[in-house]
C-alpha cells in the first residue's frame, strides 16, 4: 500500500538512516577483507611507480599492463586474466568469452531464461545481427527459472548433455525482477552441472557482482569470468575497459578473438590512463560498499513509502543493484529525470525513453556520471515494460545516494 503523498520524505530518510546503521557495520566488514584481499594482490606483485605508465603503438613489453593483469589474475583467483582498455563494455568482454570458446556445432545452455538484453542479438535469439553466434553455428538453448527466480535443477539436468559445451550463468538480475545469484548459489549449480557433465565450461557474467561478497566466481568453480571495469572493479576510476579471467586456456580463447589468433594479449597499448585502472581496482571494495550502503538506504526508503522492492533492504546482497517497482511509466519517469538532476554532470539534461542498441524495448537511463555511463557512479534505468520497475545502482559516496534517493522519492509522490 502506497503511503500518502504528503509524507514528510527528509522524516522518513532520518529514520531510515538510524535502522539501517547495523547493516553498514556489516558491509564496512566485508569491504575490510576485500580491500585486504586486493592490498596483498598489489605488494605480491611488487607494483612500482613505473608500472603506472602507458605505452603506444603495439604496447610490446608493457610492463604495467602485465602486473595489471597479475593483479586482476590473484584477486579473482585465475590462472589468467585479460584486462584492457580496448574491451568496451562488460557486453563486450562477454562476447570475447562466447565467441572466443565456441565453435560451430557447440552448444550453448543458459540456465537462468533469457540473459540480458544485449546478449539476445549476439546469440541471435532477436533481430538478424549478422555474425551473431547462431549465424555462425553455434546451437542455443536455455531453461526458463521457477517461480520465485531460481534456477530448477530438473530441468537443467534434463537439458544438459555431452553436447553442451558451456553454461551460461548470470550473477546479477538485470531487467528482471528476480533475486541474484550469490557465490554459494554459484558453487551449489557449478558442483551440479560438472557431476551431470565434467566437460562443460561455465561461464559467469560477472557485471555488477564484484567485491559484494568475500569470494569471486573462480573460487566457487566458474571456469572464465568476464565483467566491465566502468562498474564494480574500476572504482569509480577507470575510464574505459573491460576484464576476462579464469584458466589459462579460455582466457587466451577470449585474447585471441579480443585481437587475432597468433597474436592474443601479447599486443595492446595501454594508453595514458593505465595509473586509473590500477588506482580503480584497489579502491574498489571501498566504492562497492558505498554503493551498496546506498542500495540499503533506498531499498528501505522506499518500502516505507509503500513499494516493492528487491532485494528487501535486510536481505544479503549479491550485486549492487537495487530493484524498485515502481508500477506505471510516469513513476520510472520521475524516479530517472529526479536522479538525473541530483547528479554533478549533465543535471540539466530532461531524460526521455528511447530505443537503445541491444534492447528490445523503450528505455530510461539516467547516468550524469564523470565516466559516460559508469554503473558505479550513481545511475537508474530500466525497460518501459510491466512491471516498470527502476534498477537503480552505485554512487560514488552514502551521502551523495541518499541525497539523490530523497529527490527522486519526491517527484515519484508527486505521481500517486
Amino acid at each position: 500500500m502506497i503511503v500518502k503523498r504528503d509524507i514528510n520524505i527528509d522524516f522518513l530518510a532520518d529514520e531510515v538512516e538510524q535502522e539501517v546503521q547495523e547493516l553498514y557495520r556489516s558491509i564496512e566488514k566485508k569491504a575490510l577483507k576485500n580491500h585486504a584481499r586486493v592490498l596483498k594482490a598489489f605488494q605480491r606483485a611488487k607494483v612500482s611507480d613505473f608500472h603506472l605508465n602507458g605505452s603506444t603503438g603495439y604496447g610490446y613489453g608493457d610492463p604495467g599492463r602485465e602486473v595489471l593483469e597479475k593483479i586482476y589474475a590473484d584477486i579473482f583467483k585465475a590462472e589468467a586474466a585479460l584486462v584492457r582498455g580496448q574491451i568496451v563494455s562488460g557486453t563486450h568482454a562477454i562476447a570475447l568469452c562466447l565467441f572466443g570458446v565456441l565453435r560451430p556445432g557447440d552448444e550453448l545452455l543458459s540456465v537462468q531464461g533469457q540473459p540480458y538484453d544485449t546478449l539476445s542479438e549476439i546469440i541471435g535469439i532477436r533481430g538478424n545481427a549478422c555474425g551473431s553466434l547462431k549465424d555462425l553455428g553455434v546451437v542455443y538453448k536455455q531453461v526458463e527459472l521457477k517461480n520465485g527466480g531460481y534456477v530448477d535443477y530438473n530441468t537443467v539436468g534434463q537439458a544438459l548433455n555431452k553436447r553442451t559445451k558451456m553454461v551460461m550463468l548470470q550473477r546479477s538480475r538485470g531487467y528482471k525482477w528476480m533475486p541474484s545469484l550469490g557465490i554459494e548459489a554459484i558453487k551449489e549449480l557449478i558442483q551440479f552441472l560438472k557431476h551431470k557433465n565434467p566437460n562443460v565450461i561455465v561461464f559467469v557474467d560477472n557485471c555488477y557482482g564484484e567485491f559484494v561478497e568475500e569470494k569471486e566466481p573462480v573460487e566457487a568453480g566458474a571456469d572464465l569470468v568476464a565483467g566491465s571495469l566502468i562498474k564494480n572493479p574500476g572504482g569509480g576510476l577507470a575510464p574505459t575497459g573491460g576484464y576476462v579471467v579464469g584458466k589459462s586456456e579460455y582466457v587466451e580463447m577470449a585474447a585471441s578473438r579480443w585481437s587475432a589468433p597468433g597474436i592474443g594479449a601479447e599486443v595492446g597499448a595501454s594508453g595514458g590512463y593505465q595509473r586509473l585502472l590500477f588506482q580503480g581496482i584497489f579502491i574498489a571494495p571501498h566504492i562497492v560498499a558505498e554503493a551498496l550502503k546506498g542500495a540499503v538506504f533506498t531499498a528501505r526508503l522506499f518500502k516505507k513509502l509503500g513499494f516493492s522492492v528487491m532485494p528487501e533492504f535486510d536481505e544479503e546482497r549479491r550485486d549492487i543493484v537495487q530493484g524498485i517497482k515502481l508500477g506505471t511509466p510516469e513513476r520510472m519517469s520521475a524516479f530517472c529525470r529526479a536522479i538525473q538532476g541530483a547528479s554533478p554532470v549533465d543535471s540539466h539534461v530532461h531524460l526521455e525513453a528511447s530505443y537503445l542498441p541491444g534492447y528490445a524495448d523503450p528505455v530510461i537511463m539516467a547516468a550524469g556520471t564523470f565516466i559516460q555511463g559508469a554503473s558505479l557512479e550513481l545511475s537508474a534505468d530500466g525497460p518501459l515494460r510491466p512491471p516498470y520497475a527502476v534498477y537503480f545502482q552505485g554512487g560514488l559516496s552514502k551521502e551523495y545516494v541518499r541525497l539523490a534517493v530523497i529527490s527522486a522519492a519526491r517527484e515519484v509522490m508527486k505521481q500517486i
